[in-house]
């Protein structure tokens, strides 16, 4: 493998499975924007699994595209990202390589396994940090230029808190954490919910309370739940962008979304994300492991615009997203208990010597979490099933689909968590060896 390291390299990375040329095209002009303002190489990275007609329109777009110089496109199909998984799994030495390869390229639709799979390729490209998008969403305007967040992400990434303050409109910050890295920037959205729950508000608003709700831990008392469900999924509202605002903070992870987000490669080659399939809100979690250990991070506002995509307007589109709702909720018991073992946590519990996040500490968490008792998983969906059958129709009829599958989604949760602490621990090991393999053939 050729030397990397004197390059300044980032990855600016697209998952993708719909149609998104205007997507691609934005996104490459955020490429041109950050070589040419930072003096850096930027690697555009997008994993394409669409159709095959889908997958030749890209294709397309992608040769459209104007020659750059610091930007270089990689647009990988699933049958090159298997390559490159095939090999680096191979080079780890590591065991059950097809169990390795599932979750990291499952058949089913995983938030957390496509943005693991650009962290590995980040790695084999030799990049600093990854900064990820989303193919439903676009970017806002101001004077008729797009307001690109990769902005505030390449001004504060990577430095100590002490050398980014110069680079923000305010910090609140402790001072003791000023050595340590800025470890995340990121902003939210404006626009149409992230959730596509918009219905059920306008359809009983009692009812969407009653839902949203169940994502809190159950012990919660209801006006702890009723600030939650108030603040869920509705990102930064709709008031456009007109001037810049960055605070250098503990980020709160409810304040960033992660078609906005930059890490810092010392978190994502510590700890991957949740590999969990047709489960919203599976990329999240390293969002609250950087809050919780005390990584100073940026928040910004240049949010990204956010917008519906038709599929999700027809009857499967409505299934499929419903599933992903119910399963996300159901991660909530698992996931609730570990970010309460991590808040409770002294930072340097979290963190070594080095104050880089301790993998170990994490998994560990995860498998004292996944033997909890399923029965408050079990009310969650009796909780569901009673108020989609009061809103009537196609909820209805999902409510059927789902009791129809108890059992079944009541395993996957559990199972998706012992399978995110295996991974974890799995993953510095998977890092070492994607360095090693470099991307390749894969990667043309």
């Amino acid at each position: 493998m050729k030397d990397t390291t004197s390059t300044d390299r980032i990855c600016l990375a697209l998952p993708t499975n719909r149609a998104c040329e205007e997507a691609i095209v934005g996104i490459a002009e955020e490429a041109a924007y950050a070589a040419r303002t930072f003096g850096i190489e930027v690697h555009l990275l997008i994993l394409d699994s669409c159709d095959q007609a889908t997958w030749t329109e890209h294709t397309r777009v992608g040769a459209d595209l104007p020659a750059t110089p610091g930007v270089i496109v990689h647009h990988l199909d699933e049958a090159r990202q298997r390559e490159f998984l095939r090999r680096t799994i191979q080079r780890s030495d590591l065991a059950a390589p097809d169990r390795l390869l599932t979750l990291m390229l499952p058949a089913e639709l995983s938030y957390g396994a496509c943005t693991n799979r650009a962290f590995l390729i980040a790695g084999a490209l030799g990049c600093r940090s990854v900064h990820r998008r989303d193919s439903d969403s676009s970017y806002q305007v101001l004077d008729g230029e797009k307001v690109f967040p990769i902005h505030h992400e390449l001004a504060s990434l990577g430095k100590t808190a002490s050398q980014a303050s110069a680079a923000v409109t305010e910090t609140v910050l402790a001072p003791h954490h000023g050595r340590r890295r800025v470890s995340m920037v990121g902003a939210s959205f404006v626009g149409e919910p992230s959730v596509d729950i918009a219905e059920i508000e306008q359809l009983d608003a009692g009812v969407y309370h009653d839902v949203v709700s169940l994502w809190a831990p159950a012990h919660w008392p209801d006006e702890q739940k009723g600030q939650l469900v108030e603040e869920s999924f509705k990102g930064a509202g709709t008031t456009p962008f007109t001037v810049d605002h960055s605070t250098l903070t503990l980020v709160d992870p409810m304040r960033v979304d992660m078609c906005n987000i930059a890490f810092h490669h010392e978190v994502y080659e510590r700890v991957p994300l949740p590999p969990a399939t047709d489960t919203i809100g599976s990329d999240y979690f390293l969002i609250h492991l950087v809050h919780d250990a005390a990584l100073p991070g940026v928040l910004h506002n240049r949010h990204i615009q956010n917008f519906y995509t038709p599929f999700r307007r027809t009857d499967a589109g409505f299934r499929a997203y419903q599933l992903r709702f119910v399963k996300f909720l159901l991660s909530m018991l698992y996931l609730n208990d570990v970010y309460d073992r991590m808040s409770a946590a002294p930072d340097t519990a979290l963190l070594d010597e080095q104050e880089r996040v301790r993998a170990d500490v994490i998994s560990g968490f995860l498998r004292q979490s996944a033997g909890r008792d399923q029965t408050e998983n079990v009310w969650r969906l009796d909780r569901v099933s009673t108020a989609y059958r009061k809103l009537g129709g196609r909820y209805a009829e999902f409510a059927d689909l789902m009791d129809a599958r108890r059992e079944q989604l009541l395993d996957e949760a559990q199972q998706d968590t012992e399978d995110f602490a295996y991974l974890i621990d799995a993953w510095p090991v998977l890092v070492r060896a994607a360095r090693d393999t470099g991307l390749g053939s894969a990667g043309a």
